[in-house]
C-alpha cells in the first residue's frame, strides 16, 4: 500500500537511505543527485525553519513562488510535513522565493537555486530569511508537530484527506521526466513517483532544450541513468 501522509512517504524514503530518489539536471550542466537519505534530511531541516521562524501549522498558507526544481519538491514536502497550505499564487502568511524584492511583508524566504549557493545573489529585503544560510542551521530531528487536520487543505483545492490520491503513487520504477514550466504538475508527477517507491530524473527547462539540440544526448542520458521516460 503506498503512504497515505508526507511523514509515512519520508520514511518509505529512508529504509533504502542510500538509493538515489531525485536526480536533477539544470542548466550550465549542473547535476545533483539526493538519496533518501538526505532528501529526508533536507525535509526535515526546512520543518523546523518554517516552525520555528514563520510557525508554520494547519492553517497557515505558504507561497512557493518557485520553478519546478529540487528545491521546490523540499519547500513543498516541508510545508505538508508541517500541515500547513502550500498555495502557488495568491496572498499567504509566508512567502518562499527566488524574487524576494517582489513580495512585501515580514515572512519571505529568499531561495537561491544553485546547488553550491551559500547565500542568496542579491539584496534582501528587510527581515527576509536567506534559505542559503539559515536551512542547514537547523536540526536534522523534526520535534512536535500538531496533528494534520485531515479537512484542512494541502494545496489549493487539495485537503490532506486526498493528497495521497493527488500524487497517485506509481511504480518503483527510475523514471525521467522533463520539468516543464508548471510547478504543480512537476510537484504531482515527482512524488506521486516518489511515492510508489520509485526515483525521478528530473530534467530541466534549459537543460531539456539543450538536450534536444544534440542528437542521442537525451538517449545517452536516459542510459547513463538508468531511466525510462515518463
Amino acid at each position: 500500500m503506498p503512504p497515505t501522509t508526507v511523514s509515512a512517504l519520508l520514511s518509505q524514503l529512508t529504509r533504502d537511505p542510500g538509493r538515489p530518489r531525485i536526480t536533477w539536471y539544470g542548466a550550465d550542466y549542473e547535476r545533483v543527485e539526493l538519496s533518501g537519505a538526505v532528501l529526508d534530511n533536507w525535509v526535515s531541516k526546512t520543518t523546523n525553519l518554517l516552525v520555528e521562524e514563520f510557525d508554520a501549522a494547519p492553517g497557515v498558507r505558504i507561497l512557493l513562488d518557485l520553478p519546478p526544481h529540487w528545491r521546490t519538491l523540499v519547500w513543498a514536502l516541508a510545508a505538508w510535513r508541517t500541515g500547513a497550505t502550500v498555495v502557488l499564487s495568491g496572498p499567504a502568511e509566508v512567502v518562499v522565493t527566488t524574487d524576494p524584492a517582489s513580495h512585501t511583508g515580514d515572512a519571505v524566504v529568499a531561495v537561491s537555486l544553485p546547488a553550491l549557493a551559500r547565500r542568496f545573489d542579491g539584496a534582501l529585503p528587510r527581515g527576509a530569511v536567506d534559505a542559503a544560510a539559515a536551512v542547514m542551521t537547523y536540526g536534522d530531528a523534526i520535534g512536535w508537530l500538531p496533528p494534520t487536520d485531515a479537512g484542512s487543505l494541502a494545496l489549493d483545492g487539495v485537503p490532506y484527506a486526498e493528497l495521497a490520491g493527488w500524487w497517485t503513487a506509481a511504480d518503483d520504477a527510475r523514471v525521467a521526466l522533463d520539468a516543464g514550466d508548471d510547478t504543480g504538475a512537476f510537484l504531482r508527477r515527482v512524488v506521486g513517483s516518489l511515492a510508489g517507491d520509485g526515483s525521478v530524473v528530473a530534467i530541466s527547462s534549459a537543460r531539456a532544450v539543450e538536450l534536444d539540440a544534440n542528437d542521442g544526448a537525451r538517449g545517452r542520458l536516459l542510459e547513463t541513468e538508468r531511466a525510462v521516460e515518463a
